[in-house]
Order: C-alpha cells, then structure tokens, then sequence
C-alpha cells in the first residue's frame, strides 16, 4: 500500500476483461479476470435473465464482490473491538429487475451468520449494520441500490 502523500497512488487497481460475440440475445461473451486467480467464465443474456445454464452473469459477479467485501469489513470491524469472529459466513444475492424501458440491479440481500466467541446477538447486528456502513462494495452502490442486511449470530 502506498503512503506517500507526494505520489498518491491507488491502494490497487484490478482488471477484468470481457470479449463479446453477436447481438445481444444471440450472442454470448466470456469474462476473464486478469489476476489469474480465476477460470475464464462465460456470459450470455439467457443466463443473466434466464437459467444460469452453468454461465454466469455481471449480478453474479457483483454479488460474489459484494459478500468478499462485505466479509472482510465485517471481520475488520469485529477485530477493530477486539472480538475478531470464528467464522463469518456471508450470501449476497443481487436482483435484476425490469424498470421502466430497460433493466437495473434493484437490491442487494446481504445475509451474515457469524460466529464470535462472548458477544451477543444484539451487538453482532449494530456491528454488521457498522461494517456495512464502512464496505467499499456496499459503498460503491448504495444510494443505487436497495441494500437489505440480515445478521445473526451462531
């Protein structure tokens, strides 16, 4: 991470790279991300509005960003109280809905089940209610986006 206030530079920058083919409800593209860490995915309108059919989509995609952020400021947050969690288990699910003439990610669900040794569930709910007000992702798309959270405590 750089510090220097002289030369700021991003804390990162990340790439993902989209190839399409054909119109849009014929067609079919591939989603690569550039770190590597990841297989090659492919993209098709059908499974974006339809059945998956083993392809993904950009709500996949932005749901599966959405609960490794969301997981991470959750987990810092609990550490910044010095009650760091066992074990957060986080599902994003993102809808995408008809609106109007066109299309728009109308809500993201996120669901916490966290394990965290001497904390109540009452305190569990106001701490994840906290990260998600500090979650870059969440940031990203709130004021956009119905952002809907459930916590409880295992």
């Amino acid at each position: 991470m750089n510090l220097d206030p002289v030369n700021p530079m991003p804390a990162a920058v990340r790439t993902a790279e989209v190839v399409w083919e054909k119109d849009l409800l014929t067609g079919h593209g591939s989603v690569k991300m550039m770190s590597g860490a990841l297989p090659e995915f492919p993209v098709t309108w059908a499974s974006r509005t339809e059945m998956p059919g083993g392809k993904t989509s950009p709500e996949e995609l932005l749901a599966a960003a959405h609960a490794s952020c969301y997981a991470m400021a959750l987990s810092a947050t609990l550490a910044r109280k010095r009650t760091p969690p066992e074990r957060l288990d986080v599902t994003a699910k993102c809808t995408f809905d008809k609106v109007g003439a066109g299309f728009k990610v109308t809500t993201m669900e996120l669901t916490v089940h966290g394990k965290v040794q001497g904390m109540q569930p009452s305190a569990f709910q106001e701490i994840s209610k906290e990260a998600e007000k500090g979650c870059p992702i969440s940031n990203a798309i709130r004021n956009n986006v119905e952002i809907r959270l459930t916590a409880n405590l295992d």
